[in-house]
């Protein structure tokens, strides 16, 4: 049976993967113009490189598995064909929609949010290799760090990606905004194992600052109060303000305001929910996080056989739980088509059985 698996990131690999070898007839639709999703335009080179998974994606279409590039569900593609056309549609496009800061200046030129900064990089680099650069390469709207004082606002693995990523492109200077404070070294009595350690630690990116420019990035317990702009409209500094931690919250200190020099800022604060299109276009239900409404383990959504799985289905989270999430989506796919298939095969026999009754009374 045919199977439609929109988005071809970590958890669309594995369900098409799973699908596939189920017997199913899989196609799987990407917005962007390469597959991987989030392993191909998301995590730096220096991280995964982009020949790791282009060889997973070139076995799996030599396993029979059909994909289909440029092709936005929903928006230049009609999501009500694809559904028609196939038996059943797997979701697994992530959760992409960032997390914004709307304070004074944010329009600035300069500002953005890091998954722009590092799919441009990307891009060109994988443009580079190839040798399409000067054919290809949108130049006018690249984003470099190169000799900038670059202003890196949230922690976590993206954070630290694009730190990373301006080391690479020889900035002036790095800065790494946290809100909370600094973690301590050693677990706290209220984060025993086996929660996730909430530690300081030193990930690749903040080494690689230390080595450069000897000091760490990391700057704690601030809050960014507005962007500052020149004539031209280009970002110039920040205004920052200290914060403490209160039982209700961070909590902005009065007169700590500081202005900081920023040539480029860089949105790294996590994501929402899933973009709500494809979600509005189906009439799907969704959590009270804008998340695409499927139970664990059952991952089917309220319109029948549509399937979701993945950081669209369970919010931001890691590869492997994406990867868990889309075998998870193919298992629950597969059960689904079989009913389907027995319950066509069911009404054929019948349906074979009243002509072969009615032929019987004719004679």
């Amino acid at each position: 049976m045919t199977v439609a698996v929109v988005g071809s990131g970590p958890a669309g690999l594995a369900a098409a993967d799973q699908l596939n070898q189920m017997g199913h007839k899989v196609t799987v639709y990407e917005r962007a113009d390469r597959i991987g999703g989030l392993l191909m335009y998301g995590i730096p080179n220096m991280k995964l490189e982009k020949d790791t998974v282009q060889r997973r994606v070139n076995l799996l279409k030599e396993e029979g598995i059909e994909f289909v590039t440029n092709a936005d569900i929903g928006k230049n593609v009609d999501v009500n064909e694809v559904k028609a056309n196939y038996d059943a549609m797997c979701l697994t496009m992530g959760a992409t929609k960032p997390r914004d800061l709307p304070i004074p200046g944010r329009e600035l030129k300069g500002v953005h949010f890091a998954m722009e900064f590092l799919t441009k990089n990307q891009k060109r680099l994988l443009l580079t290799k190839e040798g399409k650069l000067e054919s290809s390469w949108d130049k006018e709207n690249f984003i470099t760090a190169a000799g900038k004082d670059v202003i890196v606002i949230g922690g976590g693995d993206t954070g630290t990606d694009c730190i990373g990523t301006s080391m690479r492109h020889r900035c002036k200077s790095v800065t790494n905004f946290e809100l909370m404070p600094q973690p301590p070294n050693e677990r706290a009595p209220n984060n025993p194992w086996p929660q996730w350690p909430r530690v300081f630690g030193v990930d690749y990116g903040h080494a690689e600052v230390i080595a450069v420019f000897g000091k760490d990035p990391r700057v704690y317990s601030v809050l960014t109060k507005e962007f500052i702009g020149d004539e031209d409209g280009n970002i110039k500094a920040l205004v920052t303000q200290d914060v403490e931690l209160t039982p209700e919250g961070p909590k902005a200190i009065e007169g700590t305001e500081r202005e900081r020099p920023c040539d480029l800022c860089v949105l790294s604060m996590g994501f929402l929910a899933p973009e709500g299109y494809m979600i509005k276009e189906l009439g799907l239900d969704v959590d009270q996080r804008n998340n695409i409404h499927a139970s664990h383990g059952d991952y089917r959504t309220s319109v029948e056989g549509v399937f979701a799985g993945g950081d669209c289905r369970r919010g931001q989270s890691l590869v492997v739980w994406a990867i868990h999430e889309g075998r998870g989506v193919a298992d629950a796919t597969n059960k689904f088509l079989m009913q389907k298939r027995a319950s066509e095969r069911q009404n054929y026999r019948s349906a074979k059985f009243a002509n072969l009754s009615s032929l019987s009374s004719m004679q």
